[in-house]
């Protein structure tokens, strides 16, 4: 059964044919690709930090994912692909500054794109050499989250995947320099720390991840587990985008169809009946609506559907509702609206807020959706 609605939410009407309509999808997604293009100042963010501002960061980087999705959709305008070479150029192809944390490693799946995509070798070498660093000097550190006085910068496990965001953030790109290079080390690497990863920090009973090792024991009001929608969404999306890019019928990837499979269930079973997610995943009632998790999870059980492992009749009506309640959510000024602001938790939700990440979420679930038949 469908949880609630978010309250008070006034939804555009949407039809069938407009849902399901590619070239209307590939519409809207250009529309809000160029909206955020002439926003790279951060400007419009009023939660802008200067990370927010770094175009070597997740924040804008998680955007140029979803702008290699677009680039790629059929009838793509041209300028969508020149932006993404135009931002690597400025970058210089580099990665963030942080050799081991993944959150600076996910505009490289951008950089990667674009090295198979006209901008060649040099697109990828700083990559690679990144990447090179990781492998010779593997990070050793326990997964538990304990922030020390120093602050949550300092917290030692950050050189490790133990934040269940960062199963988004780094690991396609190590998987799909493997593909580019044929040097399987950099997808090992990948899915033996993913499986680390998933075995602390992965709940076998809701069929949910945990942010952290900080959540594990926490419980709201009445009682519940907390688990952060955008978080899962990460985890969700993040195996949309590895799965492709392990060998067919490899003991990792029937394992991860596996994951898969039973994360999207849970997740049908959680939609609310506006086609949102609630930010605390198993609190929807009075929740508001929240697009950055609703993005990743249409964009996953889209490409779900696409790809065989999730029955259409069973899962296309919830991507149908997520994707017209992530084109609800866009407002009269053209942002995408109701995108939680950066956090590590389920917090509160405004109309107007807006991020990078929530436009690259949109624009990776309209690829998807625009794909079914």
């Amino acid at each position: 059964m469908a949880a609630p609605a978010s309250p008070a939410l006034a939804q555009a009407p949407a039809t069938e044919a407009t849902l399901r309509d590619p070239a209307a999808i590939r519409a809207a997604a250009v529309r809000m690709a160029d909206w955020q293009l002439a926003r790279l100042d951060a400007a419009h963010i009023g939660a802008a930090t200067s990370e927010t501002r770094n175009p070597r960061a997740w924040e804008q980087g998680v955007f140029w994912v979803g702008m290699t999705a677009l680039a790629e959709m059929d009838g793509a305008p041209p300028h969508i692909a020149e932006a993404i070479m135009a931002m690597g150029g400025r970058n210089d192809w580099q990665p963030g500054e942080r050799p081991f944390f993944a959150d600076d490693h996910v505009i490289t799946q951008a950089y990667l794109w674009a090295a198979e995509n006209g901008a060649g070798a040099a697109a990828r070498a700083p990559t690679q050499r990144a990447f090179d660093h990781v492998l010779d000097n593997p990070p050793v550190s326990t997964l538990a989250f304990v922030v020390p006085p120093e602050g949550y910068g300092a917290t030692e496990c950050l050189v490790r995947w133990c934040w269940c965001d960062a199963l988004f953030m780094a690991p396609p790109a190590f998987a799909e320099l493997t593909r580019q290079t044929g040097d399987a080390r950099y997808r090992d690497y990948a899915t033996a720390e993913w499986w680390a990863t998933t075995d602390f920090l992965y709940d076998p009973v809701e069929h949910l991840f945990y942010r952290d090792s900080r959540f594990s024991d926490r419980r709201d009001g009445k009682g519940r587990k907390q688990f952060w929608s955008r978080g899962n969404g990460w985890v969700f999306a993040g195996m949309a985008r590895m799965i492709p890019l392990l060998p067919e019928g490899s003991a990792d990837r029937t394992r991860m169809e596996a994951l898969f499979k039973k994360m999207a269930a849970r997740l049908r079973d959680l939609q609310k009946t506006d086609g949102y997610w609630a930010p605390s995943l198993l609190a929807p009632e009075d929740s508001p609506p929240e697009s950055s998790g609703t993005g990743f999870y249409t964009y996953g059980m889209a490409w779900g559907i696409k790809a065989g492992l999730l029955d259409a009749a069973e899962y296309r009506p919830v991507v149908d509702r997520g994707w017209a309640a992530l084109t609800s959510a866009i407002q009269p000024d053209g942002s995408l609206g109701w995108v939680q602001q950066v956090s590590d938790r389920p917090d509160k939700v405004a109309a107007s807020d807006t991020q990078y990440y929530g436009v690259g979420a949109f624009l990776l679930a309209a690829r998807a959706v625009a794909e079914l038949p």
